[in-house]
């Protein structure tokens, strides 16, 4: 199994849950989160003085899923988050060692 996590921008959000779902992804994991890469923030002025945002907005998406998902799922976020702008965001794929559900006991895929 893997763990996808998407760091997107919170206005996309919608199309990334829908875009995962038509591709038979049931469960999803949505965190705001607060962060720069190479965008590095921006300038804006409040009352007449110039503050730095260093940390921008943003969502992260996780799910959980079978490794023959991956490539779905990934192409799925990609073309729906992708704005050709900077600051789109970073999908990081891991592995994932073992899943349990805590209502069953459900171990693997059956947990997912």
């Amino acid at each position: 199994m893997k763990k996808l996590e998407a760091i997107i921008k919170p206005f996309k959000l919608e199309e990334v849950k829908e875009a995962l779902q038509e591709v038979g992804l049931q469960g999803i994991t949505v965190i705001d989160a607060k962060g720069f890469g190479r965008q590095r923030g921006h300038t804006e002025m409040y009352r007449g003085a110039e503050y730095v945002v260093d940390f921008l907005p943003k969502t992260k998406v996780e799910v959980v899923l079978d490794e023959g998902q991956v490539d779905m799922a990934i192409e799925a976020i990609q073309k729906c988050a992708r704005t050709g702008r900077i600051g789109d965001g970073k999908i990081f794929v891991s592995d994932i060692d073992q899943v349990i559900r805590i209502r069953t006991g459900e171990t693997g895929n059956e947990a997912v």
